[in-house]
This record gives C-alpha cells, structure tokens and sequence, in this order.
C-alpha cells in the first residue's frame, strides 16, 4: 500500500477538471433534487458550470480571491454545489457550514478563519447577525432570499458575466476547511488541499462502486465531510448523478424516497439506518437498489443483518474522518464480516500500532494509524501546531481511534482512545456493548460510557432509548442486563441502565459523549 501511484497531477481543480470536463455534454444529469413538498428539479452538469461561472465571478466582483475563507451555510439546495464550485474555481478556502448552526458556532468558525465572506439563506440571517457584531470582519454577507442590507445569490449570480478566467490551482494548494463536530471540545478545523477532491476517485469507484447508469443518494447534512464525497467529489469525479431531499429525516417517507425515484446506491449513517431497520421492512422491495453503504459511526452486526433480510443488500461499512477520505472499508467483492470496518482501502497503508509507533500483532487494542501522507490526508490542524504535531507518532498519523485487526487484516473498531473503559482490570469498548444493546426488541438508540464505582473503579453505564411501546423500570433493566452477558462478555454488561428520551447528539448527528460521561460521574 505504502508504494500506490496516486498519479496525483501537479495542478488540479475539481471545478475545471472534473465537473467543465462532463459539462461538455449538455444533457448529462448531475443533480436530481427533490423538496420536502414533492418538487423537484432536474440539473445537467452545463448547468452547474455555467452556474458556478457566473458565481465565482460575482465573488470576484466582491473582493474575493485566491485563499481567501468564504463560509458556505446553506441546506441542501443547487446553491451549495455552485457555491462550492465557485470557490473553487477561484482558489478560495472553502469553508463548509451545517444551516442549522447556532450563532456561537458561526462566530467560532468566522473568528478562527478569519472570512469575511458568508453566504446563507434568509432564514438563517438572524442567527448569524446574532454573530457577526463579533465579527467586524465578515463585511461580504450574501443570502438566497436575501432581506435588505444583504446581497441576493440570485441576483449576484445572474447579473455575473459567463467567461470565467481559469485560476491554476495547485494539487498541494488549500481548498477546504471542514470544521469538527466537537465532540469533546472546541472544533478543530481540518484543512485539506485540492488533491482531496481528486483522491475522492477512489471513494466513487472502489467504494460507493458507482456506474455511469446509477442514481447516488447520501443524506448528509451539507456542512459534512461526508456530503463532500457523497453529494459532490465521489459521485460527480466519476459523472453520476446525484439524488438530494431537502426535507426532514423520516424512516417510512426515506423508504419511499428509494423506492419511487429508483436510487441504485445508497449511503447514510447508522444512525439512520438504525431507525430505518426498525420499520417494517416487508412494505418496501427497491428493486434498483443495487449498492449500500454507511458511515461517521460504526455500524451494527444485527442492522447489516436486517437489511440484508429485508433487500437482499449487504451494507459496505467504511472508516474514514474529516481529517481524511475512507481509510478502512468493505470494498465491493470483498468477504463482509458484519461488525468490522473492513480491509484497508486502496493508497493507505493502515495499521493498529503502539505507543512507540510499533505495529500489534492480530487480537492486539491499540491505535489506528496511517502511514505516511496519502493525498486523502488533510495538511494540518489550521492555525493549530500543537494538535497538528499532536496527532503524529513518526511517520504515522494517529487516528484516535481504538481498534484491532484480526489474522486476515480487518479492522475491528473498540472506541474513540477516550471512550475505552476500563472496569475492575477489563478494557471494555461501548461499541461492543451498544451492538448488543441494539439486538433487544425494546432498544432503539444507546450509548455507554464510564461511570465511577468505588470498587471497580469503573462500571460500564449504558443510556437507552426505548421502543414507544416499551415499560422502563427494574424489571426492563434485568431483562437488558441478562440479554447483553448473552450475546457479549458477562463482563462487559452495563452495571447501570438509565432510560432516556433521547441521546446529546452533535449537530452532524454524533453522539456526544462527553456529555454522557459527565452525567454519569455527577450520578455517580
């Protein structure tokens, strides 16, 4: 792995290079939108470069240029690939933000970047006006249905000339800044070069497995990492077009979304495969569907399993960061053993090593790394040393993730390096335990964290959402217990159990569990 050619080209620009190039052919469809109403609307690749075109020059017209941060906050709508691809195409440091942003988290994001350029919609101008009195600098505020006192994207983008001046961005030049979800602190902001986009061929090809003749659909949040791969570079590299609902996420409506639009490959987290599984699955036959795929957290043996009941499908479970593409994947044509990651993915050379930067034989918990600096590696922790030097052990890049391989190289992910818990001498992942937890009838959603204990030292604590029609109380909570020492360890049964209507979650759906363990020790 460490001796793949990326044959990464000296310039490159995802703008120019990939989305002009099947803009070439003007009715090749690359974007098939759809309204939580029922609307929809059909977009070509000519489209979006005669869009962005006209976009990238209207920025221009404002001042920005080559580097300069420009904050995205918009849904799921046209406007975010085009004004994605307008920055671009200017070599600006696009910064990509969820619309359902508080105004402390714009205010982090505008101040650390120090943009003076965002662009939303007019239903997100107060909060973000609630910010920007702390941000004097962002003087260029553009918005789709802009109130007064904001420039209109529309009208920006149609007074624009059409000719755009290619600017020759370097492969090794910034291009993107994804913000963390902050799971434990602070974002952490995540710069990675144009030969980001251009690794994203793998992410299509060896991974998502697409075809000129499919339909892709990734439901994530456009703010995320994985709504760049999934609804812009690893589909669109490859010119295959996209499937993207701007509505509300609901298990039975997502069914029938994939049903009557024919999507063929499929990928969303497990958070909401989880509650899709939970439908009664006999309703639905989606017969296009071809391909699945999950991702931003481990998926569960017993959900792969559902699905693969109900479709016929196996879900391709993959590991990848913000900090990178996919690391570790169930590649198409690869054996999946329900519950690991799956095998090292193609230009990464992945491994589970120790302390010292040695690798672990098989069995072994230690640290997921990548050697090397692969082109799907991001360039550092912007404006942030420290972390930078922080997450290198030699040559390696240390995920922070915990896991072992087994005697065939797959991966099998424990926990984040600060979720392992250690109980009476035991490592226990919450991974592990909340697959379990996930297999009883009346479970939805858990999560499992440390609680103190005063003669453990630890116990392994387990918060549970329930089914509507579940009884909480003593009699649930033995009954849970009894079934976990079934299906895993009896060492590793959650010794407490709180039942909760929901869990803390960040806004890219993460579960936040640092929250969690806070709540437990104050229990405790």
């Amino acid at each position: 792995m460490s001796a793949y050619d990326w044959a990464v080209p000296p310039t490159f620009n995802f703008g120019y290079d990939a989305v002009d190039v099947y803009a070439a052919d003007r009715s090749r469809m690359a974007l098939l939108y759809v309204r939580e109403d029922g609307r929809s609307e059909r977009h070509t690749f000519w489209d979006f470069k005669q869009r962005s075109d006209r976009f990238a020059n209207a920025l221009a017209g404002l001042g920005v240029g080559r580097g300069d941060p420009v904050m995205i906050m918009l849904p799921r709508m046209p406007e975010w690939q085009v004004a994605f691809l307008a920055c671009l195409k200017l070599g600006a440091l696009a910064i990509p933000c969820t619309a359902s942003l508080r105004a402390k988290d714009v205010r982090f994001r505008a101040t650390h970047s120090g943009a003076r350029t965002i662009i939303t919609t007019g239903a997100n101008v107060d909060e973000v006006e609630a910010a920007l009195g702390d941000c004097p600098d962002v003087t260029v505020k553009i918005a789709v249905a802009a109130p007064p006192g904001w420039s209109d994207y529309h009208a920006l983008e149609q007074a624009a000339g059409r000719t755009l001046t290619r600017v020759p961005t370097r492969a090794d030049e910034p291009a993107i800044c994804f913000y963390t979800s902050g799971t434990t602190k602070d974002p952490k902001a995540v710069l990675h070069a144009h030969a980001y986009t251009f690794a994203h061929t793998l992410t299509g090809r060896h991974w998502l497995d697409l075809r000129r003749s499919d339909l892709h659909w990734t439901t994530s949040d456009t703010g995320w990492a994985k709504a760049a791969y999934g609804v812009l570079f690893g589909p669109w590299t490859l010119g295959v077009p996209v499937f993207m609902y701007d509505g509300r996420f609901d298990p039975a409506r997502e069914l029938d979304l994939l049903d009557r639009y024919e999507v063929s490959v499929f990928c969303a987290p497990p958070t909401e495969y989880r509650l899709l599984v939970k439908e009664n699955l006999s309703r639905w036959s989606l017969p296009r569907l071809r391909h699945c795929t999950g991702a931003g957290e481990p998926l569960n043996p017993e959900v792969i399993h559902a699905w693969k009941d109900a479709f016929n499908l196996m879900i391709h479970d993959g590991y990848g960061q913000t900090e990178s593409t996919l690391l570790v994947a169930n590649r198409p044509g690869i054996a999946i053993r329900p519950g690991s990651m799956g095998l090292p993915f193609p230009g990464h050379d992945v491994a589970v090593i120790d302390d010292q930067g040695a690798e672990l034989p098989a069995g072994e918990i230690g640290d997921l790394a990548v050697r090397g600096r692969p082109p799907s590696l991001f360039l550092e922790y912007w404006k942030n040393p420290a972390e930078t030097a922080a997450c290198r052990r030699g040559d390696w890049y240390v995920t922070g993730d915990r896991a072992y391989a087994d005697e065939d190289g797959y991966q099998w992910f424990v926990g984040r390096a600060d979720d392992v818990i250690i109980s009476a001498g035991y490592r226990i992942g919450p991974f592990e335990v909340e697959s379990a937890l996930l297999e009883h009838a009346d479970v939805v959603e858990s999560a499992v964290v440390a609680a103190p204990d005063p003669i453990r030292g630890t116990i392994v604590k387990a918060f549970v959402v329930l089914r509507d029609s579940a009884v909480p109380g003593d009699t649930l909570v033995k009954e849970i217990q009894d079934h976990v020492k079934r299906v895993t360890a009896p060492y590793k049964y959650p010794r407490a159990i709180e039942f909760v209507t929901a869990l803390p979650k960040t806004v890219s759906g993460k579960i936040r569990r640092v929250e969690l363990r806070a709540r437990a020790r104050q229990d405790g």
